[in-house]
């Protein structure tokens, strides 16, 4: 079944976004008595549609699923164009990350200034949104306003890593062997031009640890869903030994 996020619920009617009724009216096309899946604060109703002027659903039943990873995934990542960045964040979204920063470095050839952030967030959040019904997860992942990493150091986390093309000895399963369940990771992956020494050894000097992602120096966007993809990988584990 095709699933969306609801808007709220008021007086026990699920209400949606405009433009996911105009989707379920003019792009499924979707008939009276058409079944849907709707999320909403991390329960998901299983709805039939009741009428379409104006637009109602009924609740035929109710459950709960727990689809989170077994670690909880934050991916810091260096502001990039915006076609790479659509991708990091669809990609990062159906691999089930909690959050993603757009982060401020020194070799960012993208610069966003304050006013054009809100007009980018309400897009990337409209992309995660999309990716999140696409993939049936139960929550959509917070974008955060753009960071600086003096910023960045300053988020609690139980590990705190860098994609680093110095690091050539651990790997990221060096750390994810040793980390407990549902333990917050922050991972940061640079932007084209990389990271720079200075900003590795400040990120180092204030708790973040090196990985190598291998011999071979991956593009932004490849190394943002390879780490996806060994969170994810970790995490499926993880709880099929619990």
């Amino acid at each position: 079944m095709q699933r969306y996020f609801a808007k709220g619920i008021y007086n026990d009617k699920i209400v949606l976004l405009d433009s996911d009724i105009h989707h379920i009216k003019n792009v499924m096309r979707m008939q009276i008595g058409a079944k849907i899946d709707v999320v909403y604060a991390n329960k998901l109703y299983i709805c039939s549609i009741e009428k379409f002027d104006p637009f109602s659903l009924k609740i035929e039943d109710i459950t709960q699923e727990n689809k989170n990873l077994y670690f909880n995934i934050t991916m810091a990542i260096g502001l990039i164009k915006e076609q790479k960045m659509d991708l990091v964040l669809q990609k990062l979204t159906e691999l089930g990350v909690s959050e993603i920063i757009p982060l401020e470095m020194e070799r960012s050839i993208v610069k966003i200034d304050r006013q054009r952030m809100q007009k980018k967030k309400v897009r990337w959040q409209t992309i995660c949104k999309e990716a999140s019904e696409q993939s049936k997860r139960m929550n959509i992942p917070n974008i955060t306003d753009v960071m600086t990493i003096k910023e960045l150091v300053k988020m609690e986390a139980d590990v705190k890593l860098i994609a680093s093309t110095k690091e050539r000895n651990k790997m990221l399963d060096y750390y994810l062997q040793r980390v407990d369940k549902y333990a917050k990771i922050i991972m940061v992956v640079g932007p084209e031009g990389g990271i720079s020494d200075k900003e590795e050894d400040f990120l180092l000097n204030n708790g973040f640890n090196s990985v190598s992602f291998g011999d071979l120096i991956l593009r932004v966007e490849t190394a943002a869903i390879y780490a996806g993809v060994i969170f994810n990988f970790y995490s499926s584990r993880g709880e099929k030994n619990d």
